[in-house]
């Protein structure tokens, strides 16, 4: 991702665009990685359909992942600032016949593992695509009789879906059998699952979250149910984030207008509060590795006891969070009130 480069999405039928931003000026940098300057458009094109998700490819490119079914791929142009579709892929998912005018099925979750793209979607299919490949690698026609709302990599070839019913489901790309080698599900009711991260040193560690709002940790290595279920927000939890390269911290949004950040830094009561002013704390809080005793801490039975400090980073929002994105000092989300907000201070 081109730090501090901000791609965001714009719905409004008919004109849907995808838009690049500069969260801030590189040439500028604070001492402790923090953006200066007003976030400024780049550029932007026109998309087809809603945009359902987004991830960058590269530092030049953008996959997009359509309510029509189409997944395109965006060239960022840095030395006119102009976006182009420099590849697409027509209905990568579809409810009848690929071939028909209509039918087309929502694409509800990509990742990207440069040059590997996953995409999934509301027919329960997922496809593996190559940036430099016109046709599909591979396609699991049934994967789910359910939608698949949100997919990520656990490992090169491993991928993690989690559906409409309560179940994360581990593909191993490597085998043909269009069977998931291993099935994950939240016991008594099935609450849909809309969002999945896995943390970015402990591959076994993975968090979700659904409807019902609630925080899940799963250990894959262990078990068919998660280790720990978290009472989090009041309504659908739409994303959540480990923080790429401190992942004691975790980042939550929700319909109900909150954004949650989680801390399970060893000794947090002799940090900082992050609850001084909405979030921004006077003392810089320094950063680490992750170590032995924070992975416990994601793993405990009750991860919450003297170990876990929870922030709401917007008080007094009213409208849902709908996305978020987090990069170094950065926090990045967008709201139903078609405004993105940028926190340029996260640890500051």
């Amino acid at each position: 991702r081109p730090e501090p480069a901000v791609s965001t999405a714009w719905l409004g039928s008919p004109d849907n665009r995808i838009s690049l931003w500069s969260a801030g000026d590189l040439g500028n940098a604070g001492l402790n990685g923090e953006y200066h300057g007003e976030p400024h458009l780049l550029c932007d094109i026109q998309h087809n359909g809603d945009v359902m998700d987004m991830q960058f490819l590269d530092q030049e490119r953008i996959v997009v992942a359509s309510s029509t079914g189409t997944v395109t791929i965006f060239r960022h142009h840095q030395n006119n600032q102009t976006l182009s579709a420099s590849h697409q892929w027509e209905k990568a998912h579809y409810h009848v016949d690929q071939d028909t005018c209509s039918g087309g099925a929502a694409c509800t979750g990509v990742i990207c593992n440069n040059p590997e793209i996953v995409t999934v979607g509301e027919d329960g299919r997922i496809n593996l695509f190559r940036a430099d490949q016109k046709d599909a690698v591979r396609i699991i026609e049934n994967a789910d009789s359910s939608t698949l709302h949100a997919v990520t990599f656990l490992r090169t070839s491993e991928i993690l879906t989690v559906n409409s019913i309560g179940q994360l489901k581990i593909w191993d790309l490597r085998q043909q059998r269009n069977e998931p080698s291993q099935i994950f599900s939240l016991a008594g009711d099935r609450v849909p699952l809309h969002c999945v991260d896995r943390h970015p040193n402990q591959q076994h560690i993975v968090a979700t979250g659904g409807q019902d709002g609630m925080l899940s940790i799963w250990d894959i290595r262990q078990g068919t149910m998660p280790v720990s279920l978290l009472n989090a927000h009041e309504a659908e939890m739409w994303e959540v984030h480990f923080h790429p390269s401190d992942p004691d911290h975790l980042f939550t949004c929700s319909e109900d207008g909150s954004l949650w950040h989680w801390d399970t830094s060893s000794n947090v009561s002799e940090k900082p509060s992050f609850l001084h002013q909405g979030g921004r704390s006077t003392a810089y809080l320094s950063h680490s590795t992750i170590n032995q005793s924070v992975v416990s801490a994601w793993l405990s039975n009750d991860p919450t006891k003297d170990r876990m400090e929870i922030t709401n980073l917007i008080p007094n929002q009213t409208l849902s969070v709908n996305s978020l994105d987090v990069l170094g000092p950065c926090l990045v989300y967008g709201t139903d009130a078609e405004a993105i907000y940028v926190n340029r201070q996260l640890f500051a």
